[in-house]
């Protein structure tokens, strides 16, 4: 494939390297409908491509953000200019201002601010506290919003843009169960899950355990549809389990991966992932 498409919103633990090697494992066939449950960044819809795509998520302002930019609501342009100005404050005012647009955003969730902050924040992250409250702290990068920097971010809007121009993309806030639900009703749809990784991650949006692992699995195969799922098979400290248990009816795939996530390099290790298949 083509170069990979980042896309504008970051999430810690993005594919993006791994996109050409989920591509090469999906179907050959042609789907009337891509189903994406866990949004996330995106990113591998986004390289798909599909005609028509349902991308779910529970996190609000992720949807918030694509719906605004769908809508016209904001546009590339609008944002290239508000991250352009924002950056001037924010190089002269450094953390103070990147927590005034935290308490900002947190006050009025306005998707300009959560772009800014996932741009301006640590490590790329999107965490919220039980009260629902953003809370990543500062990158400690006061210059983080460069003419070029900018222009990038600038050039992954207009990628979305245009793609609202070809396709019939839909941004939907719904749990899991309620997104797998509509693929009964419909006809060669394909569904792609990327949950969170059990035993690896909880915050407010993400929260997950044993036993959304078991009703993810279960809403899977009842849902007769084909699937794929990405998760992680093992590191060098430990396996994931339900791989062998909840997931032993699936055809599996895994390469070797590289996060660059943790606050510290010894806290940045590489991990097997694993994409399992019903077909």
């Amino acid at each position: 494939m083509n170069k990979v498409f980042v896309p504008p919103i970051k999430i810690q633990g993005i594919k993006t390297k791994l996109v050409p090697w989920i591509i090469e494992n999906l179907p050959p066939e042609n789907f009337s409908t891509w189903f994406e449950p866990f949004m996330g960044s995106g990113v591998v819809g986004f390289n798909v491509r599909p005609k028509r795509a349902i991308f779910a998520d529970i996190n609000p302002h992720i949807i918030n953000f694509y719906n605004a930019l769908k809508s016209r609501e904001i546009s590339s342009d609008e944002l290239k200019y508000f991250l352009t100005e924002q950056g001037k404050i924010l190089s002269e005012r450094g953390e103070n201002f990147y927590l005034e647009v935290r308490e900002r955003f947190n006050q009025f969730h306005r998707p300009q601010d959560f772009l800014f902050l996932n741009r301006a924040c640590f490590n790329g992250m999107i965490r919220f506290n039980r009260a629902g409250k953003f809370n990543v702290p500062f990158n400690h990068k006061p210059q983080r919003f460069s003419k070029a920097y900018v222009t990038k971010i600038f050039n992954q809007l207009r990628y979305v843009e245009e793609c609202f121009e070809l396709f019939d993309w839909q941004f939907v806030c719904q749990d899991f169960r309620e997104t797998i639900s509509q693929t009964k009703s419909l006809a060669n749809v394909f569904v792609y899950c990327d949950p969170p990784y059990l035993g690896r991650h909880t915050d407010y949006f993400d929260a997950w355990d044993e036993n959304s692992e078991v009703e993810l699995c279960a809403a899977l195969k009842n849902s007769g549809t084909k699937f794929m799922l990405s998760t992680w098979d093992h590191n060098d400290f430990r396996k994931n389990s339900s791989v062998e248990t909840h997931w032993n009816f699936c055809n599996k795939a895994s390469k070797n991966h590289f996060y660059h996530v943790g606050a510290s390099e010894q806290n940045r290790h590489s991990m097997v992932e694993t994409i399992l298949t019903n077909y």
